[in-house]
């Protein structure tokens, strides 16, 4: 499509500039404000274009670093290029660079994890300062300077309300056909002057298919032509399939017992091999007419929403191998007909989580006797990515589950400690744990009974007797017996990684 036709308000036209003129607009110290969740949407030239500006008053001697937020993770050519040049001097609210987390466990860059519900809010109250430039991706603009959001949403509401500079970028390898498609919700307000969201079904719209923006705001447009970012799926493995199967066994149980309903509840998906088998698993399941509302859609959803075993999804963004944006360019009208896509703030709600009674899927790192789960830190200090959206859902979904297989590190790490480095979501907020091994569902069980459910069902045999040792030594000689831990014992599987590179002994 050409510049006239994807940039169709005249006013907006005559700002089009290259992406060096436009980044030119940022100075050091801003708080800039930028699209992209999952390697979608996110802007492709003025974040490589800044870079460059950093890197030469870098080398001129002069300090030149901004505090960066964005929906949630990226990709190379925004978190990776400006952590490579050191131009990130605070990092929100989520993150999956390589470099960008290099930085961070060095100490070079403060970085913030945080529930992706709460951004927006907190944005809002402003928490971290006033928002000096939005730079955000579209797909096109309309005659009337509203926006044709790209293929995630995330935070970009927020960030065109409240920025005072606002540069746009206008992405033509997003395809037209997404016209339609999102729902952007203009009714929400501050405490306490909040109202009921209306939103019943997770397939509902209750906003606007277009973001506004002050045009008197903008400064830039560039236009650009390349492609979101997202790592392809491996083929399932032997360990991911058993972990899928565990799971769906297990729903399928929870229908015949009464306690979900033929088609489930709402699904929510965290993103990776393992939900992505998941999720393959369920269209084989005899499931159907299944509906999701989650943050990211991924191959396998694209998978069931084509095969009829989804009905509907409703998300803030993609997260498509290059195979799977192809198929979704290709039958984009089919799909639009079934995706919607919102602002983070709604599909991360834990009010419409809890309402819809969502069950949540997600990994994590490990997990102790108790429950207690960590998501983001290796050895508790080393962060991996972060929380994202995993405790929106963990602590208000109806069903709360995490999924991991039982080692890592070729067997030196087992992924169920006696208590966890670091706590994310804690006992009270998981409902089930899934490992190749099997399934524990810990509903309804004291801490001692929830040990035993995950010594019997879910560790690794490698692991087993030592846990149980511990466990039971804990049970005889612990302070108390309610949660029995051994302090000086607790920590030592990690300590012993640390110390000899395997959590055996």
């Amino acid at each position: 499509m050409s510049t006239e036709e994807r940039i169709r308000n005249a006013r907006l036209r005559a700002l089009v500039m290259p992406a060096e003129r436009a980044a030119a607009f940022i100075q050091p110290g801003e708080n800039v404000a930028m699209s992209g969740f999952t390697g979608s949407g996110y802007p492709k030239a003025v974040p490589l274009a800044l870079a460059g500006h950093i890197e030469r008053a870098h080398a001129a001697g002069q300090p030149f670093q901004i505090k960066v937020l964005t929906g949630a993770s990226t990709a190379p050519e925004l978190d990776g290029a400006l952590a490579k040049v050191d131009g990130m001097s605070m990092r929100l609210p989520f993150q999956t660079d390589p470099t960008a987390r290099n930085k961070i466990n060095a100490g070079q860059m403060e970085y913030i994890d945080m529930h992706l519900s709460h951004v927006a809010q907190q944005t809002w109250f402003g928490t971290y300062g006033e928002l000096d430039t939005a730079i955000v991706e579209v797909s096109a603009i309309r005659e009337d300077g509203r926006l044709v959001p790209s293929t995630s949403v995330g935070n970009n509401k927020t960030w065109l309300d409240l920025a005072k500079k606002v540069i746009i970028e206008v992405n033509h390898w997003q395809p037209a056909g997404v016209d339609g498609m999102h729902d952007v919700y203009y009714g929400t307000a501050l405490p306490p002057h909040r109202r009921p969201i209306p939103l019943v079904n997770a397939n509902d719209r209750i906003g606007e298919p277009y973001l506004r923006v002050d045009l008197d705001k903008v400064v830039a447009v560039v236009e650009t032509d390349g492609p979101d970012r997202n790592s392809p799926f491996k083929p399932a493995d032997a360990e991911s399939e058993r972990i899928a199967a565990h799971l769906i066994e297990f729903l399928q149980h929870e229908v015949k017992q009464g306690r979900l309903p033929r088609n489930l509840l709402p699904l929510q998906s965290g993103v990776g091999n393992i939900p992505n088998a998941v999720l393959a698993g369920l269209g084989k399941s005899g499931l159907r007419d299944l509906n999701a509302f989650t943050e990211v859609i991924q191959d396998g959803m694209l998978d069931l929403l084509k095969s009829g075993v989804l009905k509907s999804a409703s998300c803030t963004g993609f997260a498509l191998s290059p195979e799977a944006n192809e198929e979704f360019k290709r039958n984009i009208a089919f799909y639009r007909e079934r995706i919607v896509m919102r602002t983070q703030e709604i599909s991360n709600h834990p009010e419409l989580v809890r309402r819809l009674g969502c069950i949540a899927m997600n990994g994590m790192i490990e997990a102790d006797l108790y429950g207690n789960v960590n998501s983001t830190h290796v050895m508790g200090t080393k962060i991996m990515n972060g929380i994202g959206g995993s405790g929106d859902f963990a602590r208000n979904g109806f069903l709360s589950t995490f999924l991991s297989p039982s080692t890592a590190k070729n067997g030196t790490i087992s992924a169920l400690v006696p208590m966890v480095s670091h706590v994310d979501h804690t006992e009270h907020d998981v409902s089930v744990i899934v490992t190749e091994q099997g399934l524990a569902d810990l509903r309804g069980l004291s801490p001692k009974q929830r040990a035993k459910a995950l010594l019997a069902h879910c560790v690794h045999p490698d692991y087993r007797d030592p846990l149980q040792g511990y466990f039971d030594r804990a049970s005889r000689d612990s302070f108390g017996k309610h949660t029995p831990h051994l302090l000086p014992e607790a920590l030592s599987w990690h300590q012993r990684w640390l110390d000899t590179g395997t959590m055996q002994a």
